[in-house]
């Protein structure tokens, strides 16, 4: 039976793509992981994988065309096979089995077939083209729940941000291949959607359909084999988060347990039942070091890196060890840029302006100063190579839930100090919330990172590589200085510019800080020119 490959969901607010260039025709042959075509957002451009092998019957969407996401945009098959009710808007026609078709099969040899139709998996979506694997959060569903296409089965995290898996197939979740917590692949099956009885034999992950044979018993008539009641300790074990947490409040051993998830994995279920198959008087030799610890107070507690900090720690072990990183810190006077603040605060919102704050106005001098200095706004895509930018993509930290996380303000030299005021709000309201996409996170040519409201004075801000440079926004302090022979204070304000020394030399980023730092003290001229 041909199955169609729906137009993937780049993103929670995304309802539909436009399709860019088909990289197949009709009649070509893909497997699973072949690119069908390139597509494209408001924001950015992906590829599609098949998610099917077999030969292109149909292309339902040309070049151009804006499709709804979710919806089939060709069918995978054999040749001949029915493709009916693929293409969105048509009805699948009433089964009627042909009168000439019974003879044939009564000619065939008996070959015995897996009970009921083949279910149908549903994949690991690929939040990205970079993505190769993401975390499951949490199951919205469980075995034996009804669902449509379009139903929320999970969320599920890479390593920039949280997104929902729909259902592509209606059905019955006959069965769920990983639990919470669990890393997976991108465009691996991670649950069978179907009918009561419909066979699920090789859809799991590295499980494959059994060769048929003439004695071959449908698995429905086969009693389920109980697993065994484990009892032995496996340091080696595979074991899940969610197990792991169960043994601990039940005081048993996980790893004594028999596994019966994917590759032997011990998952919730194998230990409730280990459990409950010891006996009340169960010797202490089964009951693991750490769950008898847990009964007293713990001394402490280890913690799982998320997917996102998992993600920061390579990024900045990586930018540490590839990079030479030197970073100057340099100091402005702040008198006109707080003047500014204050009027903002007080007029602004008379005069419909947003409300500005001094990292604002830190990032919009950054976005015009920048442009003098083609050095530092760029990107080395690899060694001995410099891409310089025509205009400023500007990275903003940002502290979230998740942890660090960095959006990218496009082309901040062309927007007014309101316009870069408002995206960067509506950026880290986004990224708080756990709905940034990746086209959200990529693209920076340089970065500001801001942690004055922490009373930081000073520190060493990590380049996020590719980038060579990133500008570290501290607190304000009050010195003193001479204006006119008398002794004046002042709030003075530090930048820190940490830069590549591969791509850039102390003078050219000396003179950088410079201009940024007369920019600021002058800041209403900045602004009109």
């Amino acid at each position: 039976m041909a199955v169609g490959v729906l137009m993937p969901k780049a993103g929670i607010t995304v309802e539909e793509c436009v399709i860019s260039e088909w990289k197949v025709k009709k009649g070509d042959h893909v497997k699973v992981g072949d690119i069908l075509f390139t597509y494209e957002t408001d924001k950015a451009e992906f590829e599609c994988e098949s998610t099917a092998e077999g030969e292109i019957l149909e292309i339902f969407y040309e070049d151009g065309d804006e499709v709804p996401v979710l919806v089939n945009v060709c069918a995978v098959g054999q040749p001949g096979d029915d493709i009916s009710g693929i293409k969105e808007g048509t009805d699948v026609p009433t089964a009627s089995a042909p009168a000439e078709a019974a003879p044939a099969a009564a000619a065939a040899p008996a070959v015995a077939a897996p009970a009921g139709n083949m279910a149908q998996g549903v994949l690991m979506p690929k939040a990205g083209i970079t993505v190769e694997e993401c975390v499951i959060s949490e199951w919205k569903v469980k075995k034996g729940d009804h669902v449509k296409v379009g139903d929320i089965l999970f969320t599920y995290e890479t390593d920039k941000a949280e997104f929902e898996c729909e259902s592509t197939a209606e059905g019955e979740i006959l069965d769920i291949f990983y639990e919470d917590g669990d890393e997976v692949p991108v465009l691996v099956n991670v649950c069978a959607v179907g009918k009561p009885g419909d066979c699920i034999v090789g859809l799991r992950e590295g499980e494959e359909a059994p060769a048929p044979t003439a004695a071959a018993v449908p698995a429905a008539a086969a009693p389920a084999a109980a697993p065994a009641a484990g009892g032995t300790a496996n340091a080696d074990a595979k074991v899940s988060p969610r197990a792991r947490k169960t043994a601990a409040e039940l005081g048993v051993d996980a790893t004594a347990a028999t596994g019966s998830g994917p590759y032997g994995r011990i998952v919730e279920s194998d230990v409730k039942a280990y459990a409950a198959s010891l006996p009340a008087d169960a010797p202490v030799e089964q009951v693991s070091a750490a769950a008898a610890a847990a009964a007293a107070e713990a001394e402490y507690v280890d913690v799982k890196f998320s997917a996102v900090r998992k993600a920061t720690a390579k990024a900045m072990t990586k930018s540490l060890s590839t990079m030479a990183q030197l970073t100057h810190c340099h100091s402005f006077d702040a008198t006109a840029i707080q003047k500014l603040r204050k009027q903002i605060k007080a007029n602004g919102e008379a005069m419909g302006l947003p409300n500005i704050t001094l990292n604002d106005i830190v990032m919009y001098a950054v976005s015009r100063v920048i442009l003098n200095h083609s050095d530092l706004n760029a990107i080395m895509p690899e060694d001995n190579v410099l891409r310089k930018y025509t205009n400023v993509h500007l990275g903003m930290a940002v502290d979230s839930p998740k942890g660090l996380l960095v959006p990218t303000i496009f082309n901040a030299n062309k927007l007014s100090l309101a316009e870069i005021s408002m995206e960067a709000k509506r950026l880290a309201k986004i990224c708080q919330e756990g709905q940034a996409t990746p086209d959200m996170l990529a693209g920076a040519s340089f970065t500001v990172s801001n942690v004055g409201s922490l009373g930081v004075e000073m520190f060493t801000p990590v380049v996020n590589p590719p980038q060579v440079g990133i500008l570290g926004v501290c607190g304000i302090t009050t010195r003193v200085k001479e204006v006119n022979g008398e002794i004046k204070t002042y709030p003075a304000m530090s930048l820190c510019l940490s830069y590549d020394h591969r791509a850039i030399d102390g003078t050219p980023a000396s003179k950088f800080m410079k201009e940024l730092c007369n920019a600021l003290e002058n800041f209403d001229l900045l602004m009109m020119k």
